[in-house]
């Protein structure tokens, strides 16, 4: 190899200088970070050159090239090598220039200076803004009084991080998370007391979710830790998590060495027909759930137990398994662990569900069945209170904000019919047959002819003046089209001639991760070095969602009076939201991020927002080319300083709904070039409203008449009014907020309290043509009913476990039209479902809440309302139906504890806090 590269050499000479007493090595991608340190420098090779400074790119790091690299070392004083990582390049010419003559041995510098400090980082990837400081500094260092390149600090700030802003956006975060129906959504589940190990493949993303899964290994080694630690810990069992495409690969091994160890651990083989976390390929080679269970009983394994979610596929097949395999519905996981756990050696769990995502393409390709129900949220029913999401740990049902508060609702165009949700405690879910998702055409469905006309008037952003490179960051979430929008710009940069580069860091993005997408493009290639945008460098910022926009990564590449950003404020819901019923994006936070970024107060232009999804759902029917419509905004503004014609080529060229992309990429031009065009198009139709964040008082009071009247009747609503006006009367004449907050808590919770959904209100919600009408919106087609719900006399708690739904066929809408009629009966003796503890809870909540507010009113001051606003509050935590409502008015109540103490020590003494496991015994925690 040496003799080659001798004749054949890829090393070159990128500057030569024949007075050279200064030389620098560049290696592989470093050498492009280092010419981007010289032009942000403005330093051109010429004048490195004149000063007497030699470039030597390496192209062949190992074995070096000897002939060229000591021609180049002739006469020089000191060589500056960059190369990333270990010094492999540096530590050669060493060695080769160790025994030369004293006159023609230079100093070398690199990993570090001549004194034995650090210099050029040896860790971590390097990027011009990494290296500028020291090439300018080493620069100057050799030509203290060389005029031209003296003045190189004033440069050195560009690559500088710049100042954040820190506030209480900080802890929201954009994470991977499973599909929507995913099988690991239950798979990777653990009884409670147990502990899993993760391994490579999607079921990883369960370590930072709240599933006792923890650790990573290679493939193959999966359980060689817990073998290693096990006869040094009390814990007697652990569980492996495995993915099918691993165990073929070489995973199996890891449960032989598991065998010959002696070691008691589960492996759970999650068979999903899919190696999905690299886009859904097949596993290499032929592999079933009976091929799995019988090499493994041959290696030893004590027992198989398989979880299915549809077990009746395997009656057939049952003779091909090992004698003592047994079988159990996915519902029973919890239970098979739990007996797996206490035997003594290697088990194996196969846990077999199809992957999410290749249903779906299975499906549209008519390779599998698809199940003819949806399924289906009653909002006026629906608590919110999350159980939905906790069970099926399912990122198609979302948050949905209303009047009376947050909900629930089911994304038709994400669910891949996986049902784990219907485990939710909750009478609010409907399964729906015969029917199917109504697309709605879009404002431009009837008006197509007239937009267009609108669009070929608007004038084109002004030319862009070339100077260096453009850099643009996309920043969104994975599976929306993000990359697409940067392959679309790098594509339209290549038909004008350009240089493009695109740069994408997804990681799990497929999962719904933040996905920065850096594209970077220039008029001459030289100017165009590296593709990462680096610190302080980006042009614009095209936020396609709020969370990923504001994150370090993307703030990293802003520089205030250069960066322009365009945020899309869509709230796009967090993954928490399915543990956490009132996760919020925290939206103003995060604006408040942008603006200090940009700064908006000396430049207002910087920062500009709009919706791309409402105006994609408004106007096109969908959001799917939300992304697309970000980028024709944009466009609009000058933040793609490209030809309108190569952009529109592109998405020709993409090959993927092309009239639809350029439809939206035309809307989001017409958004914001002639916003006097969109309101034109929209015509009577209002631009559709969010719920309100801030209902006015007084409306609040007159739907609460409304809804408490319907309820029960006017003598109910009176009650309510009573307790409120008297709230209002203190409150007004204490005169501590205008805006009367503890007013408007007191109302929300009553109305809440007073309007619970026993059976009466349940069947009321579901009659009174509020649901039917919300059907339609949803879905065309005759429809047929199905209800899923856990009534008192048909579903009841057995052995510690929690009460089973039960499924209602068409019948149960006439019979609830009946027992809506029964609210007379309600509180009366012939109640028969007011006699259940939950029915007397609920009517004891009421009163306790009134005499709480009557409690508190003395109590109003300055320094007590806001724990008095938290206090009246309470009750909107109290969400849920049965044991999942008891629960939350457990945690309402020691909450209230808490806040009463705050107020009135004397009054209310310290609550007793049950033990708790510290990070340090015996000292005191001092609450506030």
């Amino acid at each position: 190899m040496a003799a080659f590269a001798r004749i054949n050499t890829i090393d070159r000479h990128v500057i030569e200088s024949s007075h050279a007493r200064f030389g620098i090595v560049t290696v592989g991608k470093a050498h492009h970070d280092l010419m981007e340190v010289l032009r942000r420098l403005e330093i051109a090779p010429a004048m490195l050159a004149e000063a007497g400074v030699r470039l030597y790119k390496i192209g062949m790091s190992y074995p070096l090239e000897v002939t060229r690299a000591r021609a180049f070392a002739a006469g020089l004083r000191e060589i500056l090598v960059i190369e990333e990582k270990g010094p492999v390049v540096e530590t050669q010419l060493r060695e080769l220039l160790y025994n030369a003559p004293a006159s023609a041995r230079p100093v070398i510098v690199g990993k570090r200076d001549r004194d034995g400090r650090p210099l050029v980082s040896d860790v971590g990837e390097l990027r011009p803004s990494r290296l500028i400081e020291l090439v300018a500094h080493w620069i100057a260092q050799h030509f203290p009084n060389n005029a031209t390149l003296g003045d190189h600090l004033r440069h050195v700030r560009d690559f500088t991080p710049p100042e954040l802003l820190a506030n209480d956006a900080d802890s929201v975060r954009r994470v991977p998370y499973f599909c929507a129906g995913c099988p690991h959504n239950t798979g990777t589940r653990v009884p409670e007391g147990s502990e899993a190990g993760a391994g490579i493949g999607c079921h990883v993303m369960a370590t930072w979710m709240d599933r006792n899964t923890a650790g990573l290994i290679q493939m193959g080694g999966e359980g060689v830790d817990w073998v290693s630690h096990a006869m040094f810990t009390r814990r007697r069992h652990f569980f492996q998590n495995l993915g099918d495409g691993t165990y073929y690969h070489s995973g199996y091994l890891a449960i032989r060495q598991a065998v010959a160890a002696g070691a008691t651990i589960t492996y759970k083989i999650l068979f999903n027909d899919a190696v999905a976390m690299t886009g859904g390929q097949r596993v290499d080679g032929p592999l079933s759930v009976d091929a799995i269970a019988r090499q493994v009983e041959s290696e030893g394994v004590r027992e198989v137990a398989v979880v299915t979610d549809d077990i009746g596929r395997y009656d057939a097949i049952r003779s091909r398994f090992p004698a003592g395999t047994t079988f159990h519905h996915r519902d029973a996981l919890d239970a098979v662990q739990r007996r797996l756990r206490e035997l003594p050696g290697v088990t194996v769990l196969i846990y077999e569900q199809t992957c999410a995502a290749e249903k779906r393409r299975r499906r549209k390709k008519g390779e599998l069945d698809d199940p003819p129900l949806r399924l289906f949220i009653n909002e006026h029913v629906c608590e919110g209170c999350g159980d939905c999401g906790v069970q099926s740990n399912c990122v198609a049902v979302l948050p949905h904000e209303t009047a009376a508060g947050r909900k629930r609702r089911i994304d038709q165009s994400a669910c891949n019919k996986d049902y784990s949700c219907l485990e939710g405690f909750c009478p609010s879910f409907v399964g729906v047959s015969g029917g199917t998702p109504r697309r709605t055409p879009g404002v431009l469905g009837s008006g197509e002819a007239a937009f267009l006309q609108h669009v070929a008037a608007l004038p084109r952003p002004a030319e862009h003046v070339w100077t260096g490179p453009y850099d643009l960051l996309v920043a969104g979430v994975g599976g929306t089209g993000v990359v697409t929008v940067g392959a679309l710009i790098a594509m339209a940069a290549h038909l004008e001639g350009k240089a493009a580069s695109v740069l994408d860091f997804t990681g799990f993005a497929q999962k719904g991760g933040a996905v920065l997408s850096f594209v970077r493009w220039a008029d001459r290639p030289e100017r165009l070095n590296q593709v990462r945008i680096d610190t302080q460098q980006a042009d614009a910022v095209l936020a396609c969602d709020l969370v990923v926009g504001a994150s370090v990564e993307a703030l990293g590449t802003v520089r205030r009076g250069r960066t322009r950003i365009l945020a899309n404020v869509h709230e796009v819901p967090l993954a928490e939201a399915l543990s956490n019923p009132d996760a919020s994006l925290k939206v103003p936070a995060l604006l408040a991020k942008l603006r200090f970024a940009v700064g908006a107060e000396e430049h207002p232009q910087a920062l500009q927002t709009f919706d791309a999804q409402s105006l994609a759902e408004e106007f096109l029917g969908d959001t799917i080319a939300a992304n697309v419509l970000a980028l024709g905004y944009a466009w609009q503004l000058g933040l793609v300083p490209l030809g309108l014609e190569a952009i529109g080529r592109a998405i020709d060229l993409n090959g993927v709904a092309v009239k639809a992309n350029q439809l939206a990429f035309a809307l989001g031009r017409l958004a914001v070039g002639d916003p006097q065009a969109i309101a034109a198009l929209r015509g009577d139709s209002a631009a559709p409203q969010s719920a309100p964040a801030d209902e006015p008082l007084e409306a609040l009071l007159e739907r609460a008449r409304a809804e408490l009247t319907a309820w029960q009747d006017a003598a109910w609503a009176a009650r309510f009014a009573a307790v409120v006006e008297r709230a209002r009367a203190v409150e007004s004449a204490l005169g501590l907020d205008a805006t009367l907050p503890f007013t408007r808590a007191v109302a929300r919770s009553l109305l809440k309290l007073m309007t619970y959904k026993d059976e009466y209100e349940v069947a009321r919600l579901y009659t009174d043509g509020r649901f039917e009408r919300d059907l339609r919106v949803q879905f065309d087609g005759a429809l047929r009913l199905e209800f899923h719900m856990a009534p008192p006399l048909l579903s009841r708690a057995k052995d510690g476990a929690r009460p089973r739904k039960v499924r209602l066929g068409p019948w149960m809408m006439p019979a609830m039209r009946w027992l809506a009629r029964g609210k007379r009966l309600r509180g009366t003796r012939w109640d028969l479902f007011g006699r259940t503890g939950e029915r007397r809870m609920e009517r004891a909540l009421i009163e306790q809440f009134e005499a709480r507010v009557v409690e508190l009113l003395p109590r109003l001051a300055d320094d007590t309302l806001p724990a008095a606003v938290e206090i009246a509050a309470l009750p909107l935590s109290m969400r849920g139906f049965g044991h999942v409502k008891i629960g939350n008015v457990a945690l309402a109540r020691a909450r209230e504890a808490e806040l009463l103490h705050r107020i009135d020590p004397a009054r209310w003494p310290r609550p007793s806090d049950p033990a708790r496991p510290g990070p340090l015994r015996g000292i005191a925690v001092v609450r506030h």
